[in-house]
């Protein structure tokens, strides 16, 4: 275990941590935007239209009616994303994520048109009488590179479990646990025997119910998310000002929020962004695919309103929720997860501007501070040594109790490279929350009160099962350009199976792997729509002067 977390700590630091990557996808969305005149802003208004139905033909090919298709790509990337995404990229890089993810957002809604109108445009019809495109079948008929698209699959299958998949039930099996105390172990069982008998019913199936279910939970979630900002309301400016504030300069430290750099908030925001919206990421143009929608370019105009729907209006208000509360640089009573653990050699405090000043080093650049190494006695529960920092979540760690079997452990414990090497101890304290914990504990600050998280545990319910019932469509159809149909009912099974098992791993581990898989194949998606740029051009202008 500890090999593979190290892999995806390299992975993390060259594929999410570097410049390169929000360079090229925003920098894609950027020259699309000017390339196609800002599709984004003079399509918008049709894009809402085309959605009424108005335009809708029954005789037109396709499965699904532009509405369903939107609700399928909609319930694929509205889910953890804007509940734990959001929350992870501000605990990471501090209000300026926010910023970051606006910016990914209106340059993505360029993006995603023109994947999703090419994917409408090379879409194939199977033998099953079934609808399958998306990338694969733009790369490999648009631009004769079969290989780039087998890449693309197999990135796109690896994604499906690692983003689509394994992140949403992790998400709601801690939250209904911390919630409901329902075990991790019933939800992942109950809700896989649900998932098992929506997604054998495929895209039909998928779409009538994503078309059900996403308008219900969006509302949901948004009166859930005005209680609390109503609630908070005198924080709403300031808020807001931290946003921009920190767009340029590092976030200072505030409470347990140790502070966070420029180039954090950058990363995260746009990796958080395209986590939220997948503009780039050439998933949803496979919902989008099935649209019964005469013209290509008219199914690119109402995918726009995804990235806007998805994160210009519900990932914002969960910032605010979150930042306007307040209770993200504040600490609370935590299990500790040993993958977000470490012990530092001396004694630390986050109320103390030297001490802050190491720890920010620390955190920023894994420099500064040394790991501790040796054995410890643990006293009822708590270490002897008052010489070392547990730090955990990236905060230091207080009021720390050591447990064996639910009691407070006695005895001696190994340290070896900040990391705790004795098995069988579960370790509570207060430290900073994240993820869909953090947002939940925003929401009780609100006029329900503590009823707030029960608005978060079924919100994210409903959002995370949406998206990972999507997301089993589009490793369908990866499932079928690289193996054939005969193979669909096997890897619905891995489906499964993996959404279950990942409702009792370590859920950061989980959170890793999704950050790590979404760039790698973002990146063959992006290489072939700039390729095929003069297509997209052309279908455009066509669209212009035929209307």
């Amino acid at each position: 275990m500890e090999t593979f977390t190290a892999i995806l700590e390299f992975l993390t630091f060259w594929l999410v941590d570097q410049y390169w990557f929000p360079v090229f996808l925003i920098g894609s969305g950027i020259f699309f935007t000017i390339y196609l005149g800002f599709p984004q802003i003079k399509y918008f208004k049709h894009g809402w239209r085309i959605l009424s139905g108005k335009y809708v033909k029954e005789d037109t090919k396709g499965e699904t009616t532009p509405f369903q298709a939107l609700s399928t790509a909609l319930s694929g990337t509205v889910g953890t994303g804007n509940i734990g995404g959001v929350a992870l990229a501000i605990f990471l890089g501090g209000p300026a994520a926010i910023f970051w993810m606006w910016i990914t957002a209106f340059f993505g809604m360029t993006t995603k048109f023109v994947e999703v109108t090419l994917a409408h445009k090379y879409r194939e019809t199977l033998p099953d009488g079934s609808i399958s495109g998306g990338p694969m079948y733009y790369i490999e008929n648009g631009l004769n590179m079969r290989w780039l698209a087998i890449l693309f699959s197999i990135c796109l299958l690896l994604m499906c479990l690692g983003t689509g998949n394994m992140p949403q039930i992790s998400s709601i099996a801690v939250v209904m646990n911390d919630t409901f105390n329902i075990p991790k172990i019933v939800t992942g069982s109950v809700l896989a025997v649900l998932l098992w008998m929506v997604i054998i019913g495929g895209i039909k199936r998928i779409a009538q119910i994503a078309s059900k279910l996403v308008p219900f939970m969006a509302f949901w979630y948004l009166v859930g998310s005005f209680a609390v900002i109503v609630s908070n309301y005198e924080n709403i400016i300031p808020s807001l000002q931290s946003v921009f504030i920190h767009v340029f300069t590092p976030a200072a430290a505030v409470g347990g929020f140790l502070g966070a750099s420029v180039a954090a908030a950058l990363t995260r925001g746009v990796n958080r962004g395209l986590y939220s919206n997948e503009a780039g990421q050439g998933s949803a143009p496979i919902a989008h695919a099935s649209s019964k929608t005469e013209n290509p370019i008219e199914e690119g105009m109402v995918s726009i309103l995804e990235p806007f729907i998805d994160t210009i209006v519900i990932c914002t208000i969960t910032g605010l929720v979150i930042l306007s509360s307040g209770v993200w640089t504040e600490k609370f009573e935590n299990r500790f997860e040993q993958s977000s653990m470490c012990y530092l050699d001396g004694t630390y405090s986050d109320s103390k501007t030297e001490d802050i000043k190491v720890l920010q080093k620390y955190i920023l650049s894994c420099s500064g501070p040394q790991t501790y190494s040796g054995k410890e006695e643990v006293i009822d529960g708590k270490l002897a040594n008052n010489g070392i920092t547990l730090m955990h979540n990236r905060s230091v760690s207080e009021n720390v109790i050591y447990n064996q079997e639910g009691e407070p452990f006695n005895g001696s414990v190994e340290i070896t490279e900040g990391k705790l090497k004795t098995s069988g101890i579960s370790i509570t304290g207060d430290s900073l929350l994240l993820g869909a914990d953090l947002t939940s504990k925003a929401f009780s600050r609100s006029l329900f009160g503590e009823f707030g998280q029960y608005i978060v545990a079924i919100g994210l319910l409903l959002f995370a099962f949406s998206t990972a019932i999507a997301w089993s469509y589009y490793g369908d159809r990866a499932t079928v350009h690289l193996f054939g149909e005969g193979w669909i009912l096997y890897y619905r099974v891995i489906y499964v199976a993996a959404f279950f098992t990942a409702a009792i791993i370590d859920t950061k581990i989980v959170w890793d792997i999704a950050t790590v898989i979404g760039p790698i194949a973002t990146v063959p998606n992006l290489l072939a729509i700039l390729f095929l740029r003069k297509e997209i051009k052309k279908l455009d202008t066509e669209y212009v002067i035929r209307n």
